[in-house]
């Protein structure tokens, strides 16, 4: 039986109502596959990292689900109206119950051993695709019911449809980045998506069937107990995946940080790359910093007590945990400091469990990026916390500094707008001294030739160490460059060597990084 003919048995104020529900379920379903896309990406990244091969993985597979589901859905949709709705509220709950479950599905496949761009891949199709498949595979059966509700009018019903996928996509952008993922977090996400899809359920229905209909209608009540079992198992799905909590300890739409304390060493991990520690001394109710842990801020802190004079102003992209900002400030009375994180999250993670940091910031920190920020400073404040991407930044800002530590991550790597030609040329306008680099990469990899080349086309002196190779073939790899001859150091991080660095290509804003395969 056609569904047009279940159609016809409706009122004219009827089937208008029922078109605009129906136009209403392709938006909500729009907002829902991309809001789950979103995610899909936000939340591989504890896991494979944030980098462009990453992101490609992810959007396509997801674009990949939804063509195959719209395919797919589209044969459904010529099918007997019983059977197409059957198959339709199927898809739905199977939908729910997918994508509540996409991040225990990721990380029992990372627990299981994935790593590495096949691992990657391979977790990204079986975690994301079949959520993707199913969550498109109702719109043409949803097209096609409201393109017949309105005989006579089927151009502007089919332009509404496509105005609503469209509508809801933007929804469903906006949702995820600058709502559900920022303040509820990557599980809630894909359980609130899971959610929305099971909530479609009740309102896939067509017209009410005449007489030629009763074998249909038969056969929908034969179907009912089964379906609302159905129904009840995916609500219990969704709300039980809430259980797992977050991947991290804090999440934010930029990072998923956690933090681990072992002895008197507080670690603190950004998407399970560690950004930053602290060894505390506590005595006589005061709290210490004693020394700095990770080796990499060990040399860095050498080459900037070597490098600077007694009163330096330093730029830091890439707060974390503060922990060099801190040392410079402690040690030199006269000095001062801007820190440019661009997540708050990460600024309250250091003050919350950083004890040396959190003291610092509370006893010298002010926000710089206020109007009037120069008062506060001129009044004590010597610490400058400014919450903004780094690029944008270092292009917009007027002050100038004796020196820069480059330190800034996404997951694993250095995002690649500032990992380019033109992001250290401005650095060098607004830096008379010497700039710093951390880096994470493999020996002589990409990142650090590109880097290494971008400095020694812009300063005649740069030097790089590397520390030791961990089990993935990656190591923290520091350099330095300055105008004038860096004075050589006394010793290096146990285990640190210099670094020999092959040519490389230059990374410029059109043809950059691409981030950690």
């Amino acid at each position: 039986m056609e569904c047009g003919l279940g159609w016809a048995h409706l009122n004219a104020e009827e089937a208008i109502m029922r078109f605009w529900t129906t136009i209403s379920l392709i938006l909500v379903l729009s907002v829902v596959g991309l809001t789950y896309e979103i995610a899909a990406g936000r939340v591989l990244a504890p896991f494979f990292g944030t980098s462009l091969v990453t992101w490609t993985a992810v959007i396509a597979t997801v674009l990949a689900g939804f063509s195959l589901g719209s395919a797919l859905g589209g044969l459904v949709a010529e099918r007997e109206h019983h059977i197409a709705i059957g198959n339709v509220r199927t898809a739905l709950i199977a939908t729910a119950v997918l994508m509540a479950l996409s991040p225990t599905v990721l990380g029992l496949l990372y627990a299981l051993g994935a790593r590495g761009t096949g691992g990657m891949l391979f977790t990204v199709f079986v975690a994301f695709f079949p959520a993707s498949v199913l969550v498109s595979f109702p719109s043409p059966f949803l097209a096609k019911l409201a393109v017949e509700a309105r005989p006579g009018r089927e151009g502007s019903s089919l332009g509404l449809v496509l105005a609503a996928g469209s509508l809801g996509a933007i929804v469903g952008a906006i949702l995820a980045g600058f709502v559900a993922l920022p303040y509820v977090g990557s599980a809630a996400t894909f359980a609130g998506c899971g959610a929305a899809a099971l909530l479609c359920v009740p309102f896939v229905r067509g017209g009410t069937p005449g007489d030629d209909g009763e074998a249909e209608t038969t056969a929908a009540r034969a179907a009912q107990p089964k379906f609302l079992i159905s129904f009840a198992a995916a609500a219990l799905v969704v709300v039980a995946s809430m259980a797992g909590g977050s991947v991290c300890r804090y999440e934010s739409g930029l990072s998923c940080i956690d933090v681990a304390h072992r002895g008197s060493v507080v670690h603190l991990y950004s998407d399970r790359t560690p950004q930053a520690a602290e060894r505390i001394i506590r005595s006589d109710k005061q709290t210490q910093l004693d020394g700095l842990v990770l080796a990499y801020t060990q040399w860095l802190w050498a080459r900037m007590d070597r490098d600077l004079g007694p009163a330096p102003s330093v730029l830091f992209v890439g707060g974390g945990g503060y922990t060099l900002p801190t040392r410079l400030l402690e040690s030199r009375t006269l000095a001062r400091a801007v820190a440019v994180e661009i997540d708050p999250l990460v600024t309250w993670v250091a003050r919350l469990h950083m004890p040396g940091a959190g003291a610092m910031i509370e006893r010298a920190g002010f926000d710089a990026s206020r109007e009037g920020s120069q008062g506060e400073e001129d009044n004590g404040g010597r610490l400058g916390i400014v919450h903004a991407d780094g690029r944008v930044y270092i292009n917009e800002t007027d002050r100038r500094f004796d020196a820069a530590v480059m330190d800034a991550f996404s997951s694993g790597s250095v995002p690649a707008h500032l990992a380019t030609l033109e992001t250290y040329e401005r650095l060098r306008a607004i830096v008379d001294g010497p700039v710093y680099v951390n880096l994470i990469d493999a020996p002589d990899g990409p990142l650090v030739r590109g880097i290494h080349a971008i400095l020694t086309s812009l300063y005649p002196h740069v030097e790089a160490v590397q520390g030791p190779i961990s089990s993935r073939g990656r190591t923290n790899i520091v350099l330095a460059a300055s105008r004038r001859p860096l004075a050589p150091l006394d010793a290096l991080p146990t285990g640190y060597e210099t670094a020999r660095i092959e040519p490389g290509r230059t990374f410029t804003d059109d043809r950059g990084w691409v981030g950690h395969r």
